[in-house]
């Protein structure tokens, strides 16, 4: 591995936006593969309290950084600023949210999302092809219109359920293509689908708080279950995938997966999403549940 140069005048700045923000780890990414890369960059957290998000953003573009991720509860506010100011990706567009912007040369800022494609490009790196087919969500929150936009843009056909039907309604309002259904009809919609998709928190921290409602045993055989959840990263209902002989998807790849591509867009370089991240992102996490 190349050593990163010092930072100077010439180091390339990024980071991410939120209130708080201590606990991203984003900054662990990013700066692990600007030294593997041996970039001349750094990539650091920015507290920025609400009210505050349009100066510091035109702060941090005035101050010559390439972009920022945005996390909560700035991701309304990004949106806005970009459609005002800017240009909104269709990827933005699509899901209703921004979390990656991009300083532009031309002083324009530009809006992504990459919560969606960063789903996608996991459950591929899986050896799982993402086309065709049906995909139950369980979830109505900004990542489950995220992932669904990209599920639709591949031609899979989405179903969602929410604890709140009048929220999955809303979401169908916003995006078209989506069928909603009430949280208990769940399981009985299970056995036609190629893909189930957890975007609730049921399950972080390793919590059994709530009950999903549906039985897995009546899955069929080829059915692939995801979990966006990523502390822990086997939660109880990949726990039971297992059981029954299906294939998983854990929710540590997404965030890798869409980190990637804000990084691509910022230091012009293609990160190694491989055993290498992942590696330093378990052990952080590892720690942080020991402590």
């Amino acid at each position: 591995m190349e050593r990163r140069p010092r930072i100077d005048g010439h180091t390339l700045l990024a980071g991410v936006i939120g209130w708080p923000v201590a606990h991203s780890r984003s900054p662990l990414m990013h700066n692990f593969w600007l030294e593997q890369r041996g970039i001349n960059g750094a990539y650091v957290p920015l507290p920025v309290a609400p009210g505050s998000f349009d100066v510091a953003v035109r702060g941090l573009q005035a101050a010559g950084f390439r972009g920022v991720n945005v996390t909560i509860p700035h991701k309304e506010s990004a949106y806005r600023i970009v459609e005002e100011h800017g240009r909104l990706d269709r990827s933005a567009q699509r899901s209703g949210s921004v979390n990656t912007l991009v300083f532009a040369p031309d002083g324009r800022i530009e809006g992504y999302s990459t919560d969606g494609d960063g789903f996608v490009a996991n459950v591929q790196a899986h050896g799982i092809p993402v086309t065709g087919g049906r995909a139950l969500l369980l979830g109505a929150g900004g990542a489950a219109r995220a992932i669904a936009a990209s599920l639709l843009d591949r031609g899979v056909d989405v179903v969602v359920a929410n604890r709140t039907r009048a929220r999955a309604d809303a979401l169908a309002a916003s995006l078209a293509g989506i069928t909603v259904i009430d949280w208990a009809q769940a399981g009985d919609v299970l056995p036609s689908c190629r893909f189930l998709v957890n975007t609730t928190s049921i399950g972080m921290d390793g919590g059994a708080d709530a009950v999903f409602p549906l039985d897995l045993a009546r899955a069929d055989a080829g059915l692939v279950v995801c979990d966006i959840v990523y502390v822990p990263r086997q939660t109880a209902l990949l726990r039971q995938a297992a059981s029954h002989g299906l294939r998983t998807v854990d929710g540590l790849g997404m965030l890798i997966h869409q980190a990637g591509l804000g990084f691509e867009k910022w230091f012009g370089a293609t990160p190694d999403i491989g055993p290498g991240v992942e590696a330093v992102l378990d052990a952080d996490l590892h720690r942080a549940h020991a402590g």
